[in-house]
């Protein structure tokens, strides 16, 4: 089978779990489960969670499966499915099969079930001792080929969900201390077009995304971000923002220096943007995490909220315009 947008082909159980980190762009920590979706041969989706901690009731495992299921199918047409899972053998195995047996039910054919322990690859549905010992086999993320082709194409594997995270973490020390000299000079600028009227501020904030978003591989002075998040902060002007922020990998980079450097009261809008110009290039993982952090900051932050469940229904970007239209509708967002 090969990824719907790469060349990349998975030839063995080992080869899918090398994938695994490409296509959530994180490898996944030991208590995750991972279900991946296949179409005619090609991986098509792609969704990780965490599982419940060892020893939890079996109904927590039944409720997580009850969520996760019902996102798997609404990626039909679906031709098969492999179930991965990280961790020990207790903690591991019953919750997989769980999993198994919930897509079974659910009219889905699931090809093979993983156990991924340390450096070992343990296949739950082969009982055949030559191909498949009990134990498991050796497997070196490392030195796999895949890895090594899926590098060469540009594919991004981060060493956990944290360093996605960093990736816009918040500046610190004199960094900030500056961000928030700058903030406060922005404030008072603000006040003078404040007084000229809501048109006032649209036309500055219409001014100060086009000029940003003109030469993204810029990276804008503390000044230029202090006005440019104050303004963000208005409806209009973020909306402005995501039609006119494309899905391409400098965006990407821009949004994240922007949230990193905003005073934090303001980092809701960045963030959301962040989120949404990942969705949209297909990095699901830095899309969820940048929502996460814009409703930690402002947990009444509607457009973030509706993307963050447009990413747990596992819908695709497309559904975006129906997640704005609604988020219009309330302007203090």
């Amino acid at each position: 089978m090969s990824f719907s947008d790469n060349p990349l082909s998975v030839r063995s159980p080992a080869d899918l779990v090398a994938a695994v980190p490409y296509l959530l762009g994180f490898r996944p920590d030991d208590g995750s489960i991972v279900v991946i979706v296949t179409r005619n041969g090609r991986i098509v989706f792609a969704a990780r969670s965490d599982l419940p901690a060892p020893g939890a009731p079996t109904q927590l495992v039944l409720d997580l499966a009850a969520q996760l299921v019902p996102v798997v199918r609404r990626q039909q047409p679906i031709t098969d499915l492999m179930i991965i899972g990280y961790g020990q053998a207790d903690h591991v195995d019953p919750a997989v099969r769980v999993f198994d047996e919930a897509c079974t039910t659910g009219d889905m054919t699931v090809r093979e079930v993983l156990r991924v322990t340390g450096t070992r690859v343990v296949n739950l549905t082969c009982d055949d001792p030559v191909c498949c010992p009990p134990e498991g086999v050796p497997f070196d993320p490392t030195a796999s080929l895949l890895a090594v082709q899926a590098t060469a194409a540009g594919l991004v594997a981060l060493p956990d969900r944290a360093a996605v995270a960093a990736r816009f973490a918040p500046v610190t020390g004199a960094a900030r201390d500056a961000m928030r000299r700058a903030t406060e000079g922005a404030l008072a600028r603000l006040e003078a077009v404040v007084a000229a009227g809501p048109a006032a501020v649209d036309e500055a904030g219409a001014h100060a995304v086009r000029d940003a978003l003109r030469h993204p591989d810029r990276r804008l002075t503390d000044d230029e971000v202090a006005w440019l998040t104050l303004l963000l902060t208005r409806a209009s002007v973020r909306d402005l923002a995501v039609n006119l922020t494309q899905p391409h990998d400098e965006h990407v980079t821009f949004w994240a220096d922007v949230t990193r450097r905003a005073h934090e009261p303001l980092s809701p809008a960045p963030a959301t943007l962040l989120a949404v110009t990942a969705w949209r290039c297909g990095d699901g993982a830095l899309a969820a995490t940048a929502a996460e952090h814009a409703l930690q900051i402002d947990p009444d932050y509607q457009l973030a909220d509706l993307l963050q469940r447009a990413l747990h229904a596992g819908l695709p970007p497309s559904t975006f315009e129906q997640a704005t239209a609604a988020a219009r509708t309330t302007p203090s967002t």
